[in-house]
């Protein structure tokens, strides 16, 4: 299936090079209501006994995966299969990549209750038009668990907004790689989880892992939609594979660069390629394949250092 998009650009500004955690730009020129949120606290992991290729018996931690259900004031969306690690900013997220709700403004509060594995979001006033939006065709992705988009989203999509000044450079490219190398992580004790993180240039923001990369995405937008920060200037890290789905996300969140150290698909590819998204992949030490959008890369290519033949004699 051809999927062609022409994204909408930004204006030509000078790339945004200044951020902090707790304000941004938008926020000093307007202030925005946020919702209230929980602070849900739960095991991201467990430790389960398990016998090796010895016989022997060894402990091991194993990642959490847990439902959650989100009610959208008391209207049940859907059910989350998550570590639990951030699942505010995962309902946030949801939310707003799935294009459910269009002002974090609209928002009063975020309540999870893990007793009952529930996620209570609650309007200020109700929310226009939520069950045309809610009843809309879906289709189902190659997300971790399969993970769904809207279809209404692959219309949206073609109106991204994409800073044109976002670049990278090689060593900024390395930096990041090495930040996230010895990142403290869930995958490092327990395994089976996906990261995902962002970074301005090679200085890490935000990083969470979920059982799914497609929850771990929404959860970084959610913290985005929160604090007011847009993609222009942002770098986005996955674990797992640039689909469609990570790619068309990562879009409306106005990410114009996407780093892997897994793959790409056809069609994650193709819908990179006509958005001008710059996609890095087989990222593992200082190897690294640009499959995407090369102006957006400051290249410095490193020496090849010529192979020697064994010597046989």
């Amino acid at each position: 299936m051809a999927v062609f998009f022409k994204p909408r650009q930004r204006r030509a500004t000078a790339m945004h090079t200044g951020f902090h955690a707790r304000s941004s730009s938008a926020d000093a020129q307007a202030p925005v209501r946020r919702p209230q949120l929980s602070d849900a606290r739960v095991d991201l992991t467990r430790a389960v006994i398990v016998r090796n290729e010895y016989g022997e018996q060894q402990e091991t931690h194993i990642p959490a995966e847990r439902p959650l259900t989100l009610y959208l004031d008391k209207r049940e969306i859907v059910t989350l299969m998550t570590v639990g690690a951030a699942p505010e900013l995962l309902a946030l997220g949801y939310l707003r990549n799935q294009r459910l709700v269009r002002d974090i403004g609209d928002i009063a509060s975020v309540q999870v209750d893990w007793d009952v594995e529930a996620c209570s979001i609650t309007s200020r006033s109700g929310f226009a038009d939520l069950e045309q939006r809610v009843e809309a065709p879906r289709v189902v992705t190659t997300g971790c668990g399969q993970g769904t988009v809207y279809g209404s989203l692959m219309d949206e999509v073609r109106g991204a907004e994409l800073d044109p000044h976002t670049r990278i450079s090689q060593s900024e490219l390395y930096a990041l790689l090495d930040a996230m190398r010895t990142h403290d992580s869930i995958y490092k004790t327990a395994g089976s989880v996906h990261g995902c993180a962002l970074f301005e240039g090679s200085r890490l923001l935000m990083f969470t892992e979920d059982v799914g990369r497609h929850n771990a995405v929404d959860a970084i937008a959610g913290w985005m939609w929160l604090h007011g920060v847009d993609g222009a200037g942002k770098v986005f890290y996955t674990t797992g594979r640039l689909t469609s789905e990570m790619v068309i996300k990562c879009a409306l969140m106005g990410v114009a660069i996407l780093v892997s150290r897994s793959g790409v698909t056809q069609m994650g590819y193709d819908i990179a390629a006509q958005l001008g998204i710059a996609l890095f992949a087989r990222c593992t030490n200082r190897h690294f394949l640009l499959y995407t959008a090369p102006e957006r890369f400051g290249a410095e290519p490193v020496p090849r250092v010529p192979r020697v033949a064994p010597d046989r004699t």
